[in-house]
């Protein structure tokens, strides 16, 4: 009685434990918004400013159409964040220019005609 007891309990830990875990993580907000850059080496650069960022469940920027599409939680991280983590390390978007210097540091083929 007492094993079947502490397996019920168990259970019902893990279950309450998974669905707290999936209302934190449930959230979920699609973004596309267009930043500025020219090849793969761009596309890396871009892509890795949101690599293991909080909040931050995926980005991908297309080299033909300079679009940027992110999922993300709202909760925990906000677009204005997310585009200027990208413009920190040297792309502009459509609203978040970056640094001069930044931009400037960027290798030579990466260097787009700034909006």
């Amino acid at each position: 009685m007492k094993f079947t007891l502490t397996l019920l309990t168990s259970i019902i830990l893990l279950a309450s434990c998974a669905n707290s875990q999936e209302g934190s993580q449930g959230e979920k907000q699609k973004e596309t918004f267009t930043v500025y850059g020219n090849c793969g080496m761009c596309k890396k650069t871009i892509e890795s400013s949101l690599e293991d960022v909080a909040g931050v469940n995926s980005a991908d920027w297309e080299i033909e159409s300079h679009q940027m599409s992110v999922q993300f939680n709202p909760s925990t991280i906000t677009l204005d964040e997310i585009k200027q983590l990208i413009a920190d390390v040297g792309y502009d978007s459509d609203s978040h220019r970056a640094k001069d210097e930044v931009y400037n540091n960027l290798h030579g083929c990466c260097q787009y005609e700034r909006p």
